[in-house]
């Protein structure tokens, strides 16, 4: 089933409204910082790993640009593209925001498990949490053993809702019989993790569980974490989902979903351990929390949480020794740019409980009281074991400026420099030299990367000749393209009407149009004939409008090229004015504009046809030899010749030539 195929299932009218519902800034918010820069937004580009913001979005436009890896669109392709969703999929996902009911011309029971893998995956845990929920509440396993065990917590009920949790039966197959007899593939419960199977044997992977369901930032359900209740040594306590297509564990931190908002209207966020501390902290109103649930910290999730805010405090439950063994993956926070402090809490509590005990705005003010700059608490927890050591206390030297070393902005780390010396009592000088050494070394170790990398790019490039893509475009074309999108609608000429005496206005859509049909000159290349083609067909429709239908067409190629198109700062000031001078304003000038621009595509593609039309004809003189006036022979010939005459006519009305 193709693309438009699917789209079409979802009827124009309610795609019509999904469209004008989804305004891009408040979609890209629930998952970019976005601040306020003129007329546009800027933020942290979600797509690449950025120091220095180039995601630009631009409200009025109803697109996004990231000026550092190019990616481009409207709320959709954002959608598509963040979510690994299809064009239909992203439209309903939208449609689910903004509230707005989706009725599909076909409800197939195919349709429903869907021809893709990932999209199956998805379905099957969104299952299995609506199973482990609704068994948690209705059934009398999940009462008397999963939802005492929260309330023992005392977890209100309106917060276990809010995280979706659950309880997995007891037992070996009673998730898998079920799933099963809706109608869900075994594969694709093997593939979540929900069902083990081996050969003939199969089994519930979360048997006798209270479940934690793990969300991804569009709240879709994507792995699960498994409380055992029973004691049992030789069973893990906790059990996550393994990996998977739809589910990386470094790539994901838990409540993400949950706190994402919060976080961004507070631009702070509080890192903790476990799902409960995270449940516990949302009961105690701290919503602005996520747990990077037992794995060390990674890169990835620091980003995630870096969308939303670069302020982040991470949350301890007092084990020095465990805090200790945290610290060098701390190190990759301030690599990021983050802001870090660290909060120690007091001996025997972790977020859980300190929660509970403290309350909403006991807890809240003991964290403002408390939390401590990173560098700071570092310092400090590490100075206790070198007392009258000084080779410990130079091994200690060398390990705080370490993390000093690896942030990012100068001005940052020379107030941390400034503070070190004071609680290490040593000279300035000396750490600024101590961070050079650090940075040398990690320069020396990017240096040597980056050098293993040039020389594998240098080998496949030797390898294999580069080869022109299939949708490749002529810069001539990107231009007509843009002046055909922009200003279709704009009056150019007035040419005589079909009465004697009468006159009407020729549309630069409708002049751009006819001018490359009259000397069959319309680009091979299949984007360009689709956007041409669109075009054509709608030059009589007055209510049609060129960036709207392009810039959210679900071909996605031609919505980013639109977008793309739209959002280029091209350098108008080179665009020659009549009688001299410049002009800042196309439009004002377009009667002079786009016949040149049509010139200057027109002669550039004949630069590349006539060599190719000059060699066919050579070869085919070859292969006929004596008889060489086929009728294909003489098209050819013929189609050469008006080439050569168009090309004469162009050349004296360019004369000298425009730089667009």
């Amino acid at each position: 089933m193709d693309l438009f195929t699917f789209a079409t299932m979802i009827d124009h009218a309610t795609i019509e409204r999904i469209l004008d519902a989804a305004e891009i800034s408040d979609v890209i918010s629930d998952f970019v910082m976005l601040r306020k820069r003129g007329v546009n937004m800027l933020g942290m580009c979600p797509f690449h790993n950025e120091k220095t913001p180039s995601f630009t979005v631009s409200p009025a436009k109803g697109i996004f640009k990231c000026f550092g890896c190019g990616k481009a669109g409207n709320s959709v392709n954002f959608i598509m593209e963040h979510e690994s969703l299809t064009y239909p999929e992203a439209l309903k996902w939208l449609a689910k925001k903004y509230h707005i009911d989706v009725v599909e011309h076909e409800d197939s029971e195919e349709q429903k498990q869907l021809n893709d893998e990932r999209e199956s995956l998805m379905i099957v845990s969104g299952f299995a949490q609506k199973y482990f929920t609704r068994y948690l509440w209705e059934e009398n396993e999940g009462r008397t053993i999963g939802l005492s065990y929260f309330r023992e917590r005392s977890f209100r009920d309106d917060i276990m809702k809010k995280f979706e949790v659950g309880f997995a039966p007891d037992g070996k197959t009673p998730f898998t019989d079920a799933a099963r007899k809706e109608g869900y593939k075994i594969e694709f419960l093997e593939k979540t993790g929900l069902t083990i199977k081996r050969d003939d044997w199969v089994r519930d992977r979360f048997a006798g569980r209270v479940m934690f369901p793990i969300h991804n930032l569009a709240g879709r359900v994507i792995a699960f974490g498994g409380r055992i209740l029973k004691e049992n040594k030789e069973t893990a306590k906790y059990l996550n989902s393994p990996e998977s297509e739809i589910y990386h564990k470094s790539k994901v931190v838990y409540g993400i979903f949950q706190a994402k908002r919060e976080i961004s209207k507070t631009d702070k966020c509080y890192l903790v351990e476990g799902y409960t501390d995270v449940i516990s902290m949302h009961q105690a109103g701290i919503e602005n929390v996520v747990a990077s649930s037992g794995t060390a910290l990674t890169v990835d999730q620091i980003r995630l949480i870096k969308r939303f805010t670069p302020n982040i405090t991470i949350i301890y439950d007092g084990d020095a020794a465990g805090i200790k063994a945290s610290l060098r993956g701390i190190d990759l926070v301030l690599e990021e740019g983050m802001n870090v402090k660290v909060l120690l809490l007091p001996d025997g509590e972790d977020p859980d409980s300190y929660a509970k005990k403290m309350g909403a705005s006991g807890f809240a003010n003991y964290i403002r009281d408390n939390e401590t700059d990173f560098i700071q608490f570092k310092t400090r927890l590490l100075l206790k074991d070198t007392e009258k050591d000084p080779v410990a206390k130079a091994k200690l030297i060398s390990d705080v400026i370490r993390s000093v070393a690896v942030i990012p902005d100068t001005i940052i780390r020379s107030v941390y420099i400034k503070e070190c010396s004071k609680l290490l009592d040593v000279n300035e000088e000396v750490l600024y030299a101590e961070v050079q050494k650090q940075k040398r070394k990690q320069s020396d170790d990017l240096l040597a990367v980056g050098v293993r990398e040039q020389t594998r790019k240098a080998a496949r490039q030797t390898e294999t000749p580069k080869e022109i893509k299939p949708n490749q475009f002529l810069e001539e074309e990107l231009v007509y393209l843009r002046f055909l999108l922009k200003f279709c609608n704009f009056p150019l000429f007035e040419i005589e009407g079909e009465n004697q005496g009468e006159t009407v206005l020729m549309s630069v859509g409708e002049f751009m149009i006819s001018e490359l049909e009259k000397d069959d000159l319309i680009s091979e290349n299949q984007l360009f004939r689709t956007i041409f083609q669109e075009v054509s067909e709608n030059l009589d429709n007055s209510s049609f409008d060129p960036w709207k239908h392009f810039v959210f067409h679900p071909n996605g190629e031609i919505s980013k090229l639109a977008t793309d198109l739209l959002s280029e700062k091209h350098n108008e000031s080179k665009i020659w004015k009549r009688g001299g001078g410049y002009t800042e304003q196309e439009e004002d000038i377009l009667d002079l504009l786009v016949p040149k621009i049509i010139n200057e595509y027109k002669l550039r593609l004949i630069t590349i046809l006539l060599p190719k039309i000059e060699n066919e004809l050579v070869a085919d003189n070859e292969k006929i030899g004596n008889n060489p006036f086929t009728d294909d022979f003489l098209d050819k010939m013929q189609k050469r010749i008006n080439l050569d005459h168009i090309k004469k006519e162009l050349s004296n009305k360019l004369g000298n030539r425009t730089i667009i």
